[in-house]
């Protein structure tokens, strides 16, 4: 977590104790399910640029060419808003891998679009048909990585497709 996650999740704790002990109730609730969902952000988001890490290492290890690098922090647009996040950058050559991962921090980046909690997206360089946008979701406690397209969930992303990423890119 960086500093400044770890500084916003102290503000968010304080805040939500001065709710409880003034009696603001639905203050509490709402300062209570922010950091409910932060959390999940920041686990999924820690997923999904953990385990491309992992298995691009895994892949590449012998490649002293190859190199993996992690921008943090980093922001990208996503239908208008601005997602703040990491960054992973995979490069082999002129060849080049890239996830971004993130949400919106302030009401001033916009909002989340389709109840996406974050938004990932990958990115091969010089491949545009390949790339891929991501939303992490949530279905009763069952929280996924899907595809979206056109801001809409299409179907489920997992780590067999973090590795069909990884092929495409050393193909």
């Amino acid at each position: 977590m960086s500093e400044l996650e770890d500084d916003w999740s102290r503000m968010i704790a304080s805040a939500l104790e001065a709710a409880r002990g003034s009696g603001r109730g639905d203050v509490a609730d709402y300062l209570s399910l922010r950091a409910s969902n932060d959390a999940i952000r920041r686990a999924g988001v820690k997923w999904l640029i953990e385990t491309l890490a992992g298995l691009a290492a895994e892949v590449l290890w012998r490649d002293s060419s190859a190199t993996i690098e992690r921008i943090d922090p980093h922001s990208f647009s996503f239908l208008g808003a601005n997602i703040v996040g990491t960054r992973l950058e995979i490069r082999r050559g002129v060849r080049c891998l890239a996830a971004e991962a993130g949400w919106t921090r302030t009401p001033t980046d916009g909002f989340m679009r389709g109840g996406a909690l974050a938004i990932g997206r990958l990115s091969h360089f010089g491949m545009p048909k390949a790339n891929v946008d991501l939303g992490l979701t949530r279905d009763g406690d069952i929280v996924d990585w899907v595809v979206l397209e056109e801001g809409r969930a299409s179907g489920p992303f997992d780590k067999g497709e973090l590795m069909r990423h990884v092929s495409i890119f050393i193909a």
